[in-house]
Parts: structure tokens; C-alpha cells; sequence
């Protein structure tokens, strides 16, 4: 008997997958001077799938110049952009595979380096702690976005959607996670703000919930995918300082709202400690489709799906290290671990 995690799983609105094992979106930077998609991570995406994958998160995909943060990181702002992504999608589909683009504004994880003479904006004007491992340099201090900024932020999201759709991605998934723009509203310990986006549980998550009302006109929120990470390992252990009363808020809203799937994003972090602590908090408040993993065995990951903790399993760096992980686990074949020489090509 085939076990759940390798048998087909529906998705309202996206059609069937072929199993239930996700790769999980991660930063490559490769892509053009441009910031368009190449031939390369064509192949790179469509090894993946040829090997089985049942849906493929992309590499987050910047929304607008304003937004980077990065060496080299996609974007999906313009008719080039969309046009570089196309092969990509189509490569995918060939196997039978869904892909979604993971659409992102680093917020103040960023630099003017990277912000093509756009300033860097923030819930908050208070710097990022540390250094910028893109540059060496001190994350830029931000400006915090006015109120009347927001639409713009929102239109930015919205265009990138419309462009998602005509580059023939099956869906999208918000980048709400790991310290980017829209966890800086979430985020207690970064939202230091006195207006209707900060402060209470109720304005922290206004942001959030503004930009995916804003998506509606473009997209069936069937289609859409949200990253949150409320836990994971930063210099330690580092989570929401209101985790849980937040989580109840946030995810009742989202239900309302007509979200369908949550991912809910450890990073590099042990997942019994973070996302997994964090999910079977969540488990009963969340009826819907529940994404996360990243790390666990082929075991681990049975278990969390045969006692419904999640629908979908994520894996990231061991898609790094095997592009044929999916058969490599289905058949009990060991895998390459993965070394950080890995981050410079595109295997």
C-alpha cells in the first residue's frame, strides 16, 4: 500500500499532484543581469520535476526593484521578466509537476546597493541587526512606509500576480516570512509603529490582510499559498513574542479571507523545535491545506502526514543535493547531504 505522502492529493483550484512532497522555495541567484529566469534554472527546476516532485515553490521572486535585496535574484515586474519564465513553467508541466512563483520584498533585509535608487522601507525606521552577507555591509536603515504607501506595496504584489498568471504558473505563494516586509508588520519585535499598522495584535496583522484582499481581483485565492515562520533558529532560537494569541487572530482572518494553504516555514531550524511545535498548535485552528517540514527523514515525514500534522511535506536542501530526491526516499536509496559548496551552481 502506496503511503499517503506518495499518493495523489488535490488542491481546489490547482488540479491534482502527483504526490504530496513540495520543494521548498530557496534563494539561488542565478539569474540574469536582467533579473530574468535562464535556461539554466530551467534545467535546474525541470530535473526536479522529471524526478517526481509533486509541486515546486520557486526561489523567491522579487515584485519590484524597490523590493531587492539580493546578488542576482529574479524579479517579476516587467513583460521580460514574465516572457524568461514561461520555459520554465512549461518545462515543469511536461512532467506533470505544479510549480508556484513565490512572490517577495526583502523590506529592510536589504541595501540601496540593491534597491536600484529606491530607498529601503520598512514597518519600522530601526536597521536590521548585523551584516548583509549579499554586500559585507550593514543593512540600510529603512524608511518607514507612510500609510499612504501601502497601495503601492499592494499594487506591486497585485502586478506581479497578473504577470505570475500570464507566465502560466499554477499559483502563488506570499513571501509573509523570515524577517521580509511583511513579517516586519507581524513581527512585535520589529513593528514599533503608533498608527492602525502597529501595536495591537489587530493592526500588526492589517498589512497582511490588506495585501491579500488587494490580490482577489487577479487571483482565485484557491491559487495562493502564504509562508509564514513564527519560529525558526536566528542566532538562537527566535520567534513572534505573541506567537500564539497572533497565530489565532491571523489565521481566523485568513480562513475568512479565502486562503486555502499554509506554509509554515522553519528555514534551516530543527522542526520538532519551530515549525512543528508551531503546527500542532495551529493544527485545529487551520481546516485547510498545511505545508512544512524542510528537514525531517522520509520517517518523520510519514508520521506527520499519517497523523494529519501536515498535507504537504517540504524539502529544500536535499533538492539542492539530489535533484532526484523523490525516488531516492520512495525506493529507501540513501542521498547526498547538503555541503554550502552546493550554493554555487546550479546542479
Amino acid at each position: 500500500m502506496i503511503s499517503k505522502l506518495f499518493s495523489k492529493f488535490n488542491i481546489e483550484g490547482i488540479g491534482e499532484l502527483k504526490n504530496r512532497i513540495v520543494m521548498s522555495a530557496m534563494t539561488r541567484g542565478f539569474a540574469d543581469k536582467d533579473h530574468c529566469s535562464t535556461s539554466e534554472i530551467s534545467n535546474y527546476y525541470s530535473k526536479r520535476a522529471k524526478n517526481g516532485v509533486g509541486l515546486i515553490l520557486t526561489e523567491g521572486i522579487i515584485v519590484h526593484p524597490s523590493g531587492d535585496g539580493y546578488n542576482n535574484v529574479p524579479h517579476l515586474s516587467n513583460e521580460k521578466q514574465m516572457q524568461s519564465w514561461k520555459k520554465v513553467v512549461n518545462d515543469v508541466h511536461s512532467y506533470n509537476t505544479k510549480i508556484y512563483a513565490q512572490l517577495w520584498h526583502c523590506g529592510r533585509i536589504s541595501h540601496e546597493d540593491y534597491t536600484k535608487g529606491h530607498g529601503v522601507v520598512s514597518s519600522t525606521n530601526i536597521a536590521a541587526e548585523g551584516i548583509n552577507r549579499q554586500n559585507q555591509k550593514p543593512f540600510g536603515k529603512p524608511r518607514a512606509l507612510a500609510k499612504n504607501e501601502m497601495n503601492k506595496i499592494y499594487e506591486m504584489f497585485q502586478h506581479s500576480t497578473e504577470l505570475s498568471l500570464k507566465a502560466g504558473f499554477d499559483g502563488i505563494q506570499i513571501h509573509m516570512g523570515h524577517g521580509y516586509l511583511i513579517d516586519q508588520f507581524l513581527d512585535a519585535n520589529v513593528n514599533n509603529r503608533q498608527d492602525e499598522y502597529g501595536g495591537s495584535i489587530e493592526n500588526r496583522i492589517r498589512f497582511s490582510l490588506e495585501l491579500l484582499e488587494s490580490l482577489k481581483d487577479k487571483i482565485n485565492l484557491e491559487k495562493v499559498s502564504v509562508r509564514i515562520s513564527p519560529s525558526r533558529t536566528m542566532n538562537g532560537l527566535y520567534e513572534w513574542p505573541d506567537k500564539y494569541p497572533l497565530l489565532k487572530k491571523l489565521l481566523k482572518e485568513f480562513d475568512l479571507i479565502g486562503l486555502r494553504q499554509l506554509d509554515i516555514s522553519c528555514a534551516n531550524s530543527n522542526y520538532y523545535e519551530t515549525s512543528g511545535k508551531i503546527i500542532r498548535e495551529i493544527r485545529d485552528l487551520w481546516p485547510h491545506i498545511l505545508i512544512g517540514g524542510a528537514s525531517l527523514t522520509k520517517e518523520e515525514a510519514l508520521e506527520e502526514v499519517d497523523r494529519g500534522y501536515l498535507d504537504m511535506v517540504t524539502w529544500g536542501r536535499a533538492f539542492i543535493a539530489n535533484p532526484n530526491f523523490v525516488e531516492l526516499i520512495l525506493k529507501d536509496l540513501p542521498y547526498d547531504k547538503f555541503e554550502n559548496s552546493m550554493r554555487a551552481t546550479l546542479i
